[in-house]
């Protein structure tokens, strides 16, 4: 299918247009994902884990967006859009948030759960056969492990990390040497686990839980012999989470990283979460302590951190409150028991991602691994988890004499400590192990094969939109592929070179690199776009990507839009430009496609008359991308495989009218409704259904 343009106006302009506020796009965004939970239609367990994916995102929005909008507050210089009146927007954005989410939680959820058979009881709710076993599986685990600390000159407010769980309390009476100091604190050990099964004796016939915080509370009172507890609450303090090392002064990037992670989890507090009934007098006891304003503390009816709560998910088990089990097909374009090398002499192979298996992209490095005519392997790493298949073989292709050089990005945010440990285990049995240009994060995904074939070297790549994680690779949407073309892998050993010796970049064939000739390129082609349909020709852009916030690019979309080029945008996150607005950006839609699986893969279509072009991105729409990543982008040549891209990832999205959500010109977003059941099209249901296979065993 084409991708066709309709009527599309011919004003042009090159004024400068107000752009979205890119934080509270963020925070829609997880509006969005929230909508999910709502649904009653998804299982019960599966609205939960979208409940904690909105509490995890959150916690990772304040981790790194926050503490400028609070350095404007406090008076301070800071660069960006930051100040006290943007703060307090942002902050009451983030509250209606919390506060849709406990009400879903609390209303909706756990009644759900309960019809289900499913109890987490309260104290209150607690037989005395309950209690006594609860009372004993305190004194038993967690007694032991809590140290309660009474605050005085000699025993300051101690140490609370990033999104520990915590008790504050006030005493009566005095201590032991006569002194009323009457604030503690109870550091809870992250070694416990947050959701305990009751044993099923004592459940009458349900499935029943207690929360460790339930649990602390109801005897919190024993760790204080001979005090009155007059009020007590949980909390939860947020930190400042973003490393910032300066590459420039540090002689070793690896020492100063592991360094810097010892103090990440104790940077500047941005926001405390406590219980709903915590007194004004604790509150502001914490809110002094870590210098924050009222509008930091986040009042909640319910646990203070609900990403934990996805431990219930595993303790349950039961299939029937969770989506069907997906397993992807082995790809349709790789033949099982044939050398991969064999089948990419006869033409690429592209793996849709996770409806077709990353066991693919394995079976390729496997093969690698063991063929004794490959001499060499490269590869970078962004995130690959901390339990790696992929890493296993590399370290086996070292063992077996091959020539292995790795690109290790220690700076992918809070993957940190798993690429150092991964780069000092490769680089200690002898792979050549480089950490690519300082200032610049290499994001871009690649592998690039050297084998000797005759007389000859021949190179065999993998290129992705995602990365080299099998577990992330099950629940993200993205694009891998594989090539033997000879232009396209000598761009990838060209900038392998680039990244080892930093020696000027050579003319490249095929690929746009970041921060060299992406962004240039994709500006030229807008505008060539724009000028064409200008002129009268007929033109379309459509993008997909995770996030569009750099304003060059937005200008130059709403340009080329006013000159008559038709544009789609499908971006998942934060989007700053302006859709649909009258005599601004008439002629361009965003929107946004929140599923079972998390869309990934970045993908740009430019069209002009009969000529059309794909190219496949590691890259976002983001200044950071295109200005301080190592970011690629690379071009589908082939006919058949750039019409599955277009169908597969463009069109199908497009016509999603299940899981899209469109912007409009207010900067909300509208979820688009099917006009009956048969004429629902969900994009990621559809490729489920078009990459089914019940014999498959992947």
């Amino acid at each position: 299918m084409r991708l066709n343009r309709p009527e599309a106006s011919l004003e042009a302009t090159t004024s400068a247009v107000p752009l979205l506020d890119r934080d509270h796009s963020i925070l829609a965004f997880n509006e969005r994902v929230l909508d999910w939970a709502h649904r009653k239609e998804v299982p019960l367990l599966e609205r939960l884990r979208y409940l904690c994916i909105v509490s995890s995102n959150l916690d990772e929005f304040f981790e790194v967006r926050a503490e400028p909008h609070l350095t404007a507050l406090q008076g301070q210089e800071t660069e960006g859009p930051y100040t006290v009146g943007s703060f307090e927007r942002l902050a009451g954005a983030a509250h209606t948030l919390v506060e849709r989410q406990y009400a879903l939680y609390n209303d909706d959820l756990m009644p759900a759960f309960e019809q289900a058979g499913i109890r987490i009881l309260a104290h209150s709710e607690r037989g005395q056969a309950q209690r006594r076993w609860v009372r004993q599986y305190f004194q038993r685990e967690v007694r032991p492990l809590l140290i309660a600390v009474s605050l005085d000159p000699s025993h300051p407010f101690p140490q609370v990390a990033n999104k520990s769980l915590n008790f504050i309390v006030r005493l009566g009476g005095r201590d032991a040497f006569g002194r009323d100091n009457d604030i503690a604190i109870v550091k809870v050990p992250r070694v416990l686990p947050r959701m305990i099964r009751v044993p099923d004796n004592l459940s009458q016939g349900k499935t029943c839980f207690v929360s460790l915080s339930s649990v602390i509370r109801a005897h919190l009172s024993e760790l204080f012999s001979g005090r009155e507890l007059l009020q007590f609450s949980q909390f939860r303090v947020t930190r400042h989470s973003d490393l910032a090392v300066e590459e420039e002064d540090v002689k070793n990037l690896r020492t100063a990283l592991r360094q810097g992670l010892q103090h990440r989890h104790y940077g500047q507090a941005v926001r405390i979460e406590v219980s709903a009934g915590c007194s004004q007098f604790l509150s502001d006891v914490l809110l002094k302590e870590f210098e924050l304003p009222e509008l930091a503390l986040y009042r909640v009816h319910g646990p203070v951190n609900m990403v934990r709560l996805n431990q219930l998910i595993d303790l349950i088990n039961d299939p029937s409150l969770c989506f069907p089990a997906h397993k992807p097909r082995f790809p349709v374009q790789m033949t099982p028991g044939e050398p991969i090398f064999d089948q990419l002499k006869r033409g690429d192979i592209l793996i849709h991602q996770p409806y077709e298996s990353f066991d693919g992209v394995l079976t390729f490095l496997r093969e690698a691994v063991h063929d004794p005519d490959v001499l060499a392997i490269k590869q970078t790493i962004y995130r690959t988890g901390s339990d790696s298949t992929l890493m296993d073989l590399l370290r086996e292709a070292v063992r077996r004499g091959k020539e292995v050089t790795v690109v290790v990005e220690l700076k992918a945010r809070f993957d940190e400590e798993a690429n150092i440990n991964w780069a000092e285990m490769l680089e200690s049995i002898g792979a050549q192990v480089v950490y690519g240009v300082v200032g610049l994060k290499t994001h871009a995904k690649m592998m690039l094969v050297t084998r000797r074939e005759g007389k000859q070297l021949k190179r065999y790549g993998h290129l992705s939109t995602g990365n080299y994680n099998p577990r992330t690779a099950r629940l993200y949407t993205d694009l891998s592929h594989l090539t033997a073309d000879a232009a396209l892998t000598m761009d990838m050993e060209h900038v392998f070179v680039h990244l080892a010796s930093q020696n000027r970049l050579p003319r490249m064939n095929q690929m746009w690199m970041a921060p060299f000739h992406l962004h240039r390129q994709i500006l030229e082609k807008i505008e060539s776009l724009g000028n064409a349909s200008a002129r009268g020709g007929s033109t379309r852009i459509v993008a997909k990507m995770n996030a569009l916030t750099d304003e060059s690019l937005i200008q130059a979309l709403i340009v080329a839009g006013r000159k008559g080029t038709k544009i789609d945008l499908i971006v998942r996150g934060a989007c700053t430009l302006p859709a649909q607005v009258p005599g601004v950006s008439d002629n361009i839609r965003v929107r946004s496609v929140i599923g079972r699986f998390l869309e990934h893969s970045r993908v740009f279509y430019f069209r002009h008359d009969d000529k059309d072009e794909v190219y496949l991105s590691s890259a976002d729409w983001m200044n950071r991308n295109m200005m301080r990543r190592v970011e690629l982008a690379w071009p589908i040549t082939d006919a058949v495989q750039r019409q599955r891209v277009i169908d597969e990832c463009l069109v199908a999205y497009l016509q999603d009218n299940v899981d899209a959500w469109d912007l409009l010109p207010d900067g909300t977003y509208a979820r688009t409704r099917p006009e009956g059941p048969r004429s629902a099209r969900g994009a990621q249901a559809a490729l489920m259904t078009r990459y089914s296979d019940p014999g498959n065993k992947a």
